[in-house]
C-alpha cells in the first residue's frame, strides 16, 4: 500500500507541475462547482424537453437525490480515511503548485464523484433521445483534472471518486429501470 501511495504522489507532482501558470485562471473557473450550475440546468431541460412529465419529474428527483446522496457518501468517507490533501501536505511544501486551499480531506474526491455520478446517470436517461448526450462526459473529465492542477486532490482521490460515481449511477438507473 505505502508503494502506491508513494505512486500516486509522485503522479500528482508530475500532473501538477505540468500547470506552467499560463492555464491558472481557467483551472480555477473550471474548479468552482457553481460555474457549472448552467449544465445542470440544461440536464433538467433536456429532461422536460425529452420525457413526459412524470418521467422528467423522477430524473429530476433522482438526479437531486444522487447528488445529494453522493456529496454525503463523500464527506462521511473523507472524515473515516482523513487523508490529508496534497496542499496540505507539509512534506510537498514547495513542490505542489497550489491554486486552492481546502481545510477539508482529500480522499475521495466529491468533484469527481457527483460530476460522473451525474453525467452516467443523465447519459443513462437520454441516450436513446438525445445523440450528442455523450459529450458531457468531457465535463467531469475536466472538472476532475482541475483538482490535480489546482492542488486538491492526488489521481486515486480522483479515480475512486469517479468510479464510485458511476457505480452509484448505474445502480440508481437499474433501481428505477423502466420508469425512467
Amino acid at each position: 500500500m505505502d508503494q502506491i501511495l508513494e505512486w500516486d504522489k509522485a503522479l500528482f507532482l508530475y500532473l501538477n507541475g505540468l500547470n506552467t501558470g499560463s492555464w491558472d485562471s481557467f483551472w480555477l473557473v473550471v474548479t468552482k462547482i457553481e460555474n457549472w450550475i448552467p449544465l445542470y440546468i440544461l440536464f433538467f431541460i433536456l429532461y422536460w424537453k425529452k420525457l413526459s412529465r412524470k418521467k422528467a419529474l423522477l430524473a429530476t428527483i433522482s438526479t437531486v437525490v444522487l447528488m445529494g446522496f453522493m456529496l454525503g457518501l463523500t464527506n462521511l468517507v473523507k472524515n473515516f480515511v482523513t487523508r490529508i490533501r496534497p496542499s496540505n501536505e507539509s512534506d510537498l511544501n514547495g513542490l505542489v503548485r497550489v491554486l486552492q486551499t481546502n481545510t477539508d480531506f482529500s480522499f475521495f474526491s466529491g468533484h469527481s464523484a457527483v460530476s460522473f455520478a451525474v453525467s452516467i446517470f443523465v447519459i443513462l436517461i437520454l441516450k436513446e433521445r438525445t445523440k450528442w448526450i455523450w459529450l458531457i462526459l468531457i465535463w467531469p473529465f475536466l472538472f476532475a483534472l482541475s483538482r490535480i492542477f489546482v492542488g486538491a486532490h492526488y489521481p486515486s482521490d480522483l479515480f475512486v471518486g469517479g468510479v464510485v460515481g458511476i457505480s452509484l449511477a448505474l445502480v440508481t438507473k437499474r433501481l428505477l429501470r423502466t420508469k425512467i
